[in-house]
């Protein structure tokens, strides 16, 4: 077997994904439309949504993906409209300060639904009509470095991310028999429209010393990478969890000093 440019191309794909509005979604969604797939966003905003479907000539359609019977009604008009869905990208969620002592019940499971009970219902949709249709696909799950750290004031969140994690690990396997691979992305610091405008000279020198590769994540990396997983170049990948982070997980509390440019453990 020979490996060529063609490998890489998603022609002829429909490819789903949740929260594509803004963000890493919308920039994954891009991605995937540059690369030749067909593209439906579901995203909860109909604001975004349209203007996000309008930007990359997708599909857009206002669907809270934490509700099963909007997500049932989301994939049938996919399908319709589109073809039968290959690819789909979990990336919908949601995340706020929640110390571990003041965290109610209700917070927990907001951030439960907001972070993992789409992906069940999402995966578990699509991969029928996949199995059923006897076809292959790619399903990647978008978690955060917070599922495999520990994240104060963030306990609910980093629970369902980690939990995104083996739950992929463990959809790999029952998915394997049907040709379904299922994978991660697991980003860091990504500057997001919202985080950019935030953005400083001082803050751009903090995370040069942060990040082993110098610079704070573009959308465009975690597109890159959802490409690779969804295309045939990692036909023989699946139940893995892909670190796109500029080392900073690698990295596990070294830093650049401010002074040297070496690496020392823990802050300077």
């Amino acid at each position: 077997m020979s490996l060529g440019p063609t490998d890489i191309s998603l022609t002829g794909r429909v490819a789903v994904v949740t929260g594509g509005g803004a963000g890493i979604g919308r920039g994954i969604a891009a991605g995937l439309r540059a690369f030749g797939a067909q593209v439906a966003i579901w995203e909860r905003n109909a604001e975004t949504c349209a203007a996000a479907a309008e930007s990359l000539g997708a599909l857009g359609l206002t669907v809270d993906v934490r509700d099963g019977e909007q997500v049932d009604a989301a994939l049938t008009r996919t399908a319709a409209e589109l073809g039968p869905v290959t690819v789909l990208v979990n990336n919908a969620g949601g995340v706020f300060h929640s110390p571990l002592l003041d965290t109610t019940e209700n917070g927990w499971d907001a951030l439960y639904r907001s972070n993992l009970r789409h992906v069940l219902l999402c995966t578990q949709r699509v991969a029928r009509a996949l199995v059923a249709a006897e076809l292959p696909g790619s399903i990647i799950n978008v978690t955060s470095i917070e599922g495999v750290r520990a994240a104060p004031g963030y306990a609910a969140y980093s629970a369902a991310k980690a939990g995104v994690i083996n739950y992929t690990r463990t959809a790999a396997l029952e998915l394997a028999a049907h040709r379904i691979r299922v994978n991660a992305l697991a980003p860091d610091i990504t500057l997001t429209e919202g985080l950019a405008a935030l953005s400083d000279e001082d803050h751009s020198e903090r995370l040069a010393r942060i990040v082993p590769l110098g610079r704070a994540g573009h959308v465009d990396d975690l597109a890159g990478a959802a490409v690779f997983l969804a295309s045939a170049l990692s036909g023989y990948i699946t139940g893995q969890t892909l670190h796109v982070d500029g080392g900073t997980q690698a990295a596990a509390g070294w830093y650049h000093h401010p002074d040297t440019g070496d690496y020392v453990l823990g802050p300077s």
